[in-house]
């Protein structure tokens, strides 16, 4: 425990490193069976992990660009509506009988915070581009990283595994568990976030809101953030649907998004996530938020396979420590005497 104690406290002092090689290695993790792919098929392994590298940056951009685009389009609808809201909410207010003269305190002091919230805004637009910086940093680490790891992974793999000091078969076992749980996970959380996206864009289309494109790229790509993702996709398709078709659109939209991440949900997560990862979908939500409770976003992603992991390897050592010939779960090395058997009960 203080092992673990202390690895996680260096871990977080150098988090500016350890950061983008986590966020490469998940990456590298379930891409490198496309770069073995193209590998089979005579492209060489550094080309077609650039490849796959400049694939992954276009599409990034592109993505970005959609969002930002559907929402600098809807931004005046929304600020003009969500002013006449105050008047409306002002007037609900008056009609449950709350006193005038409060309701038209509370407006102005809605007013009001939207009036300094740009101030603040604009003296927070230093950090924001100090914040920009550390995201360049943080994405050209994690864009280096992640070539070296699609090019150079199996020798790198073949490195730790011999460095540890654990038996070859033991160790090249607990990586391939490693592996299966991330690519199990990430399969999963696809299954989820195309199921999501799908009957979100279907109740879109059903009531007249606009950038379908747009709103099935923000839902499915929030739904790779377990849980909160999608309800934070939910904000941006509400509002989008109150710019362009209204309170009632809007409405009908939050109705779409409690279906989409609630009750029709139930039935897709066990397949996705228990198959994919053999735990219960409750265990998922218990250690996801605990992850992100203790390690931040990178808790939050990587808690669900990390703990899928860990149940599987200790079932594999389980396996090994009863078999003929192994010793607390390592087997034998060669040239050395097996342990006694145990006496019989």
């Amino acid at each position: 425990m203080l092992l673990v104690v202390a690895v996680v406290a260096l871990l977080s002092l150098t988090d500016v490193i350890v950061m983008p090689l986590i966020a490469a290695a998940v990456v590298a993790a379930v891409a490198a069976p496309a770069v073995e792919a193209l590998q089979h098929r005579g492209v060489p392994r550094a080309a077609g992990a650039g490849l796959l590298l400049v694939c992954a940056v276009i599409l990034a951009i592109a993505v970005v660009v959609m969002v930002l685009t559907g929402i600098s389009s809807q931004f005046d609808e929304v600020r003009t509506l969500l002013a006449s809201a105050r008047e409306t909410v002002a007037g609900w207010l008056v009609d449950l009988g709350v006193d005038r003269q409060t309701a038209g305190d509370a407006q102005r002091d809605v007013s009001a915070a939207l009036s300094d919230a740009l101030p603040a805004l604009l003296r927070g637009l230093g950090a924001g581009l100090s914040a920009l910086s550390s995201l360049v940093v943080f994405l050209s680490l994690t864009a280096l990283s992640l070539f070296f790891l699609l090019k150079d992974g199996p020798l790198i793999r073949r490195w730790v595994e011999g460095a540890s000091r654990i038996p070859a078969p033991v160790v090249h076992q607990m990586g391939d568990r490693v592996l299966q749980a991330l690519r199990g996970y990430f399969f999963g959380v696809t299954i989820v976030a195309l199921y999501n996206a799908g009957v979100v864009v279907a109740g879109a289309a059903l009531f007249g809101v606009p950038l379908l494109g747009t709103i099935a790229v923000v839902t499915f790509l929030a739904a790779y953030v377990p849980y909160l993702g999608a309800w934070s996709a939910g904000v941006f398709v509400v509002l989008v649907a109150l710019g362009a078709k209204g309170p009632d659109a809007a409405i009908a939209m939050i109705v779409v998004q409690l279906l989409a991440n609630g009750v029709l949900q139930q039935l897709v997560q066990p397949f996705a996530y228990g198959a994919a990862l053999g735990i219960h979908p409750l265990a998922v939500l218990v250690v996801t938020l605990g992850g992100g409770a203790l390690f931040g976003a990178a808790g939050l992603i990587l808690a669900a396979p990390v703990t899928a992991a860990v149940t599987r390897i200790t079932a594999d050592l389980s396996r090994r420590r009863g078999e003929p010939g192994s010793t607390a779960g390592v087997p034998a090395q060669p040239g050395q005497p097996a342990p006694p058997p145990a006496p019989a009960s």
